[in-house]
C-alpha cells in the first residue's frame, strides 16, 4: 500500500472528512453516507471480502474489511480507490471509485473498525 502514500493534500482532505463523518456531521447524514458505502462494498467487494462485522472472506487472500485498519491507515485507501486498487489478492479486479463513492466506502469501513 505504500505506493499509494505521498499526496499530503489528499491525506489531509481525508483526515478532515473522516473527522466530519465520525464526529461533526449530523448523525442522519453520516448514516446515509455509511449506508451508501455499505451498499457499494456489498456489490463490488463482498464476493471475496468479508464486508460485515462477523462474516468470513470467501477468498483466502482477501482481508476482512473490519480488520483493514490493522493493515493500513484507512486514510491511505482514498488514493488507492481513486486510482483503482490493482494490488491486493492476485485475482482482484481493478475498480476506480468516484470521490462520493470513496467518501462512502471509507465511512463504512471506518464504522466496522473495532476501537
Amino acid at each position: 500500500m505504500n505506493a499509494y502514500i505521498g499526496n499530503e493534500s489528499r491525506r489531509s482532505r481525508v483526515s478532515i472528512l473522516a473527522a466530519a463523518l465520525l464526529g461533526v456531521m449530523s448523525p442522519a447524514l453520516a448514516d446515509s453516507v455509511t449506508e451508501h458505502g455499505k451498499a457499494l462494498v456489498q456489490v463490488n467487494c463482498a464476493r471475496c471480502h468479508a464486508v460485515g462485522k462477523t462474516d468470513v472472506s470467501s477468498h483466502p487472500d482477501a482481508p476482512a474489511f473490519r480488520t483493514l485498519s490493522k493493515r493500513y491507515p484507512l486514510t491511505d485507501l482514498e488514493e488507492a480507490l481513486a486510482e483503482g486498487i490493482s494490488t491486493g489478492h492476485a485475482d482482484m479486479p481493478e475498480w476506480v471509485a468516484s470521490p462520493d463513492q470513496i467518501e462512502a466506502i471509507i465511512a463504512y469501513i471506518a464504522s466496522l473498525q473495532k476501537p
